[in-house]
């Protein structure tokens, strides 16, 4: 295939007009010419067109959550209550269905390559399916019929919070062991859909005796951790073991430039300083940070220590990279008087963070957004990700495949309908 765009980000030249893509058989980008006609047989892509999204944390079935917990104000804690609900009602199909909506509402948004942070790995109960890896397979199949990519960040989950055991609600997250979760893991072919990652919990859920036998036992390849989303975690941790989960993560060995550290709201200094000479990397989610009141982590401060920045949608109160890469520039504007704080060169590089996910660069992925919108006419082509949403986005093209035409997914349809069958399901 051939793609022809009116105006194209390129890494190395920001945006320039008339560039022509072509893409090889594999599926990956070989070659990007700028300032070229449109060649006859080159598909067009009007309006600006952008790398894939990554977005880099997910929970997919979260988003079975999204206009259910507001009624009664709450906490993080008692959402977690309902979350806790929602996951109990889960087995490998009705998962399947409801990842495939989900991904497919990725995808409409421009997101090509998403990392699952998973951890409903058995049955409610602690009960194994006969395949240990089913509720991943299903993440598999869902990613597939999609037609995007998946990392999926298989989770370690061996404790209810710090010296607390696994609850009840708990159970189906957990195999009891580090020695059984990698054994599990160890199981989980990666292929050109799926890649197998790995993930901490938290420092919660992973006894600090566990830390060390973990990092050992996945030596490679992507390894991410919820760190520092609520202030409770760190009292917490300090209370238990006189360091905060950064410092604590550090002395397991578990920060290097194949970590990500999602959320990195509540740090100090230190910890600033141990994510960034370490190259950790951070994935902020501000529109799940803001529902839940978490907090405004310290982004600016994080990307000058040394860390690089991605970004995710989490708990999907909202599946918008567009609108996190603002919202993560409007946070740092409130949190500090100051505008500009990240430059849109370092939104879009946030916002195509692949390498967090830990697939190789050059993937045929595009994004085309509308510049003649209500949102984004008038708009300079370098500024748009400060003016558009996801409903600008027109066309997705993943491994060199359309997956989103016209703001239409080519063979799932109505997405709208999807997601309300797979989730009314759930909600009896």
């Amino acid at each position: 295939m051939r793609y022809w765009c009116e105006h194209a980000w390129l890494d190395s030249s920001g945006v320039r007009a008339g560039v022509l893509v072509e893409v090889a058989e594999d599926g990956r980008i070989a070659s990007a010419t700028p300032d070229l006609p449109r060649p006859p047989d080159a598909y067009r892509l009007t309006g600006l067109v952008l790398p894939g999204f990554a977005n880099a944390h997910s929970h997919a079935f979260h988003r079975a959550l999204r206009g259910r917990t507001h009624s009664d104000g709450g906490t993080f804690w008692t959402w977690r209550q309902g979350m806790y609900a929602l996951a109990s009602r889960l087995d490998p199909s009705s998962y399947r269905k409801l990842a495939t909506a989900v991904y497919a509402e990725m995808a409409l948004a421009g997101v090509t390559c998403v990392g699952e942070f998973h951890y409903v790995h058995h049955a409610p109960g602690g009960a194994r399916y006969s395949d240990l890896n089913e509720m991943a397979e299903a993440l598999r199949q869902a990613a597939r019929d999609v037609g995007i990519r998946v990392t999926l960040l298989d989770t370690c989950y061996l404790a209810g919070g710090i010296d607390q055991p696994i609850s009840p609600a708990q159970q189906r997250f957990s195999d009891g062991s580090v020695d059984a979760w990698a054994s599990r893991v160890s199981a989980l072919a990666s292929d050109s859909t799926l890649l197998a990652g790995a993930a901490i919990h938290s420092v919660r859920a992973v006894p600090r005796s566990a830390l060390g036998e973990l990092v050992s036992a996945w030596p490679t390849g992507p390894l991410h951790v919820h760190l520092s989303e609520q202030p409770a975690e760190n009292e917490a941790c300090l209370a238990a073991y006189g360091l905060t989960p950064t410092e604590l993560l550090a002395s397991a060995g578990a920060l290097s430039p194949r970590t990500t550290a999602v959320h990195a709201t509540h740090l100090s200094t230190k910890d600033i300083n141990l994510l960034g000479s370490s190259a950790t990397g951070a994935c902020f989610c501000p529109t799940t940070e803001a529902d839940l009141a978490d907090g405004i982590g310290p982004a600016r401060e994080l990307v000058d220590a040394g860390s690089p920045l991605s970004l995710g949608s989490d708990q999907h109160a909202v599946i918008d990279p567009l609108l996190e890469a603002r919202a993560l520039e409007h946070g740092e504007r409130l949190r500090t008087g100051q505008r500009g704080r990240f430059t849109p060169a370092e939104l879009f590089s946030a916002l195509t963070a692949h390498s967090s996910l830990g697939w190789p660069a050059g993937h045929a992925d595009l994004v085309a957004i509308r510049m003649d919108s209500p949102r984004t006419a008038g708009c300079l082509p370098e500024q748009a990700m400060l003016a558009a949403t996801a409903a600008d986005v027109h066309t997705v093209i993943a491994s060199g495949r359309i997956v989103v035409r016209d703001g239409q997914h080519e063979r799932l349809g109505n997405v709208g309908l999807l997601l309300a069958e797979a989730i009314e399901e759930l909600w009896p």
